[in-house]
């Protein structure tokens, strides 16, 4: 995980200017390294639901262990609260294939977990495809860092993939297909190149950091190489 530690200097001017408030910059400490993983988990959790009542209905000691889980290398136990504020890779159309019998889905949890379930409901309430937008931010090279709302179904009811996504966010690098213009780039999310036909939905249920945000990294192609 990369935690910003100071904010970024654009020229010299801005690091000898006696104007800047010292209370902008965090401190060099741990604890500055934890508040801001709790604030994107915050955000990417206000994005997804529309609301942070996931995230500020944990106990204290269960946000604490998010941050332990993390800084002790412990999946378990980071897990173990952070499956009660992501949504499930449960299938919700009815042409998915079922998982075999003998799986079992990390992203799935048990309806007691669920911050105010009374059991009802069903587990459509918290699938990956019934968030209201999934949080994701773009990496460009040498280049801003883009966020936008990113719904896990487009208006026509088909599932929004990351085609579709790059291609309405950057069309020059990533053209419609009626453009007959191949790529200029790809993405790379957790160091994997993905599928342009990946769900947004399932990205965001199985492929955000530890903090909730899928990062789509974008990468030139080379001169030869095509994606897909």
């Amino acid at each position: 995980m990369l935690c910003p530690l100071s904010s970024p200097r654009s020229d010299s001017s801005s690091i000898s200017s006696p104007r800047q408030p010292e209370k902008l910059l965090l401190s060099p400490s741990a604890e500055a390294c934890k508040q801001a993983f709790m604030g994107q988990l915050k955000e990417a959790d206000f994005i997804r639901w529309g609301n942070t009542k996931r995230m500020t209905g944990l106990r204290k000691a269960e946000q604490d262990g998010l941050w332990e889980g993390i800084k002790e290398h412990n999946f378990d136990e980071y897990w173990r609260v952070a499956s009660k504020i992501t949504p499930t890779t449960v299938p919700t159309r009815s042409n998915s294939p079922p998982p075999p019998p003998s799986s079992t889905s990390l992203h799935t949890r048990p309806p007691s977990a669920d911050p105010g379930s009374s059991g009802g409901g069903g587990p459509d309430r918290d699938s990956a495809a019934s968030v209201r937008n999934v949080p994701v931010r773009i990496y460009l090279p040498d280049g801003p860092i883009l966020q936008d709302l990113v719904p896990p179904v487009l208006d026509d009811g088909t599932m929004h993939t990351l085609a579709a996504f790059l291609t309405a966010r950057l069309p020059l690098l990533f053209p419609p297909p009626e453009a007959g213009k191949p790529n200029l780039a790809y993405a790379i999310i957790q160091g994997v190149v993905a599928p342009p036909e990946s769900e947004m939905a399932w990205l965001g249920a199985c492929m955000a950091g530890a903090d909730g945000w899928v990062n789509v990294c974008v990468g030139l192609l080379r001169e030869g190489m095509r994606y897909p």
